[in-house]
């Protein structure tokens, strides 16, 4: 029986000897693929500036930071999420304001974000849940009314579009992730894009140490500044130089995703099945489904795994009733009702460029069985 893999790193042997030759070089850090990844990132999101750095949550911490997020404000974030989106306003000292979502969607939802303004709240992130785009004309206008610093978690959103501009561009930042089930991988990593120079200048600043010259550009080996207390957020130029390739050809892994999104779609309207119809703006990252209650995810996800076909969940269990958040804050468990819903109910569904509509034809089959099994 073939299994069907939940994710697949578009990884190719040239993109190893290239890293290969990156690694040899003995040029690890601070080296032209990482400048190289940051223009062709720019070009790919048409955003003025990007930065790479370690991992996705190291870039919406030291964006949260940035843009002077500290203890006593309020930063609103959805309640389905992972927990990076939360720990990186919770690491500057700012609280973490849960806002329930869409029940397909599950993206935050501006009536919720209006409900939890306060005095206190300063920023808003948004997250694209699976490539979905958020409602980002709405959430603009909110965030301009009342001062609202936003950041666009774009975690699963590459290659993810609002109105033909890329994700990213919408709020102060955008914030990418190359784990390796992401659309590109570099084993860990992350990239912000950002079209405020300022903001740009500060960010390079915290995710290296404060420090004000990078090796290449200093007129004595050794001598330079610390401008302010930063971190060791860096990626490496050999993980860059894994990256540039699978960036190259990420327009193409799109077109397909879509493609087989597409396919599940049409094979999916007969079966009792929750699931986001829409293709706008959609990059596919996975295909979300819901299912009608709780036992019936598990019971197909233990047989997906029986008949070797990758499935996740995106996620199953929302913030405020993570143990972290939940015991600090007290967190009244009622208010999040969609998002706790979506959790329980939701399996990922793999939808990458190496899958084939025999394989999505053959979930479709496994599904249908089990659905109408239970039903």
């Amino acid at each position: 029986m073939k299994q069907i893999k939940f994710s697949k790193p578009d990884i190719t042997d040239n993109d190893l000897k290239k890293m290969s030759q990156c690694i040899k070089s003995g040029w690890l850090t601070h080296g032209k693929n990482t400048k190289d990844l940051e223009e062709k990132f720019s070009q790919f999101t048409n955003s003025k500036y990007s930065i790479t750095v370690s991992s996705c949550t190291a870039g919406l911490h030291i964006a949260c930071l940035a843009l002077g997020f500290k203890k006593g404000d309020e930063v609103i974030v959805p309640a389905q999420t992972h927990t990076a989106t939360a720990h990186a306003v919770e690491f500057t000292g700012a609280k973490p304001i849960f806002a329930d979502v869409n029940p397909i969607t599950a993206n935050i939802l501006v009536e919720e974000v209006i409900k939890k303004i306060t005095k206190k709240t300063k920023g808003l992130i948004v997250v694209h849940m699976a490539g979905f785009p958020c409602d980002l004309d709405e959430l603009r206008i909110v965030c301009k009314k009342k001062k609202i610093k936003m950041i666009e978690d774009c975690a699963h959103a590459l290659g993810t579009t609002y109105k033909s501009k890329h994700a990213g561009n919408f709020g102060e930042c955008g914030v990418f992730s190359f784990y390796p089930t992401k659309q590109i991988t570099s084993g860990e990593g992350g990239m912000i894009v950002t079209n405020n120079r300022k903001l740009f200048e500060k960010m390079k600043l915290l995710k290296a140490f404060g420090i004000d010259t990078q090796p290449q550009n200093r007129k004595l080996q050794g001598l330079y500044d610390v401008k302010l207390l930063g971190f060791n957020y860096r990626m490496t130029d050999f993980q860059s130089s894994l990256l540039l390739n699978q960036l190259n050809r990420y327009k193409k892994n799109l077109i397909k995703r879509r493609k087989n999104a597409a396919f599940y779609i049409n094979n999916f309207k007969k079966l009792n099945l929750k699931y986001n119809k829409s293709m706008s703006g959609n990059s596919y990252f996975i295909f979300p489904i819901i299912l009608e209650r709780k036992s019936l995810r598990n019971l197909i996800l233990r047989k997906f795994k029986e008949f070797k076909v990758g499935a996740s969940i995106h996620y199953a269990k929302s913030l405020p009733r993570m143990s972290y958040y939940k015991n600090k804050y007290k967190i009244n468990l009622n208010k999040s009702i969609n998002a706790d819903k979506f959790a329980d109910t939701n399996i990922s569904l793999p939808c990458h460029h190496y899958i084939t509509f025999s394989d999505i034809l053959r979930i479709t089959k496994i599904l249908k069985k089990i659905i109408e099994k239970e039903n």
